[in-house]
């Protein structure tokens, strides 16, 4: 019914829209040293982890299982998770036609402090 009440062309630019959200995301996680996107952003889904400033490889998947459910408790965002060969990230499927940019740059300002928070509570 509401491909029929709204048409294939706007079903089709609110996919196209959560396609460039994804790469938006990973153009920010690649521009964040302290962040590792872990697989290419071939359509809507972005992959990948908080990695802090020169940390251990061992504490890595350990930081994003709290990062993830520390933002889930906060409300922000509530992101999945995945395994990329052996290392545990974060991954965001868009698909919301709400998604906005300023929810992006959110979303990675919390991923941030959540991290260093995470990574500092072990220092």
């Amino acid at each position: 019914m509401s491909l029929k009440a709204y048409g294939a062309a706007k079903y089709g630019r609110l996919i196209e829209q959560n396609v460039e959200q994804a790469h938006l995301l990973g153009r920010r996680v690649d521009a964040e040293p302290e962040l590792q996107r872990l697989a290419p952003v071939s359509l809507n889904i972005t992959c990948f982890r908080y990695v802090g400033r020169g940390a251990p490889e061992a504490r890595l998947d350990a930081w994003n299982r709290e990062l993830l459910c520390r933002l889930h408790e906060s409300g922000v965002a509530v992101p999945s998770y995945t395994t990329l060969e052996g290392r545990y990230c974060l991954r965001v499927c868009f698909n919301n036609h709400r998604t906005r940019r300023e929810d992006l740059e959110l979303f990675v300002q919390e991923v941030l402090r959540l991290g260093r928070e995470i990574a500092g509570a072990e220092a």
